[in-house]
């Protein structure tokens, strides 16, 4: 008779164990800062996928990236171009800002963008990706920005940082909040 096999536990594969950190960002200023910080953990193959309202900051997040990146180009959201590629002035990864808001599709739709050609060598960024992007890399980092809805003027992001894959899992999330 064989022996029950032991329960399934995560953490043994740190690959299939998300690491999460929160964060709460109070003005556009310190999620700009917020974005030139990451950018110190980003590197070329790296797939950030970022969710949110319209307006949560999501635009604001991305060009702090590409401050801290140091990539030319103002980083502005790329709604009716779908992509910008906006390339390293001192020798780093470009940064490839997509915005899938207006793609209904999932990846079969993104092709034409090469995104998978794109990856190895480049940053890439991409809003309302969710359901669109995950076959592209087993390893990603999913920022979800969530904000106060309706008629007001809260500046307040709440933000769940989720770490998909053992890159992720490895990475120092919680230094961000430093």
């Amino acid at each position: 008779m064989e022996a029950p096999a032991a329960p399934y536990n995560p953490a043994e594969n740190p690959a299939e164990n998300p690491a999460e950190t929160e964060l709460v960002v109070t003005s556009p200023e310190q999620m700009r800062e917020l974005g030139r910080r990451l950018a110190g953990l980003l590197r070329a193959g790296d797939l950030v996928m970022l969710s949110g309202e319209l307006g949560a900051g999501k635009t604001t997040l991305t060009r702090g990236l590409g401050e801290g990146l140091g990539v030319r180009g103002a980083v502005t959201s790329p709604t009716f171009v779908i992509a910008r590629v906006h390339p390293s002035l001192g020798g780093g990864p470009p940064l490839v800002h997509v915005d899938a808001y207006r793609l209904s599709g999932g990846l079969d739709e993104m092709e034409d963008l090469d995104l998978d050609v794109s990856l190895p060598d480049s940053v890439i960024v991409v809003e309302w990706g969710e359901g669109k992007v995950e076959e592209l890399t087993e390893e990603r980092l999913h920022i979800t920005i969530h904000r106060a809805v309706g008629d007001t003027t809260d500046e307040v992001r709440r933000m769940t940082l989720t770490g998909i894959g053992e890159r992720w899992t490895r990475a120092d999330l919680g230094a961000l909040t430093a």
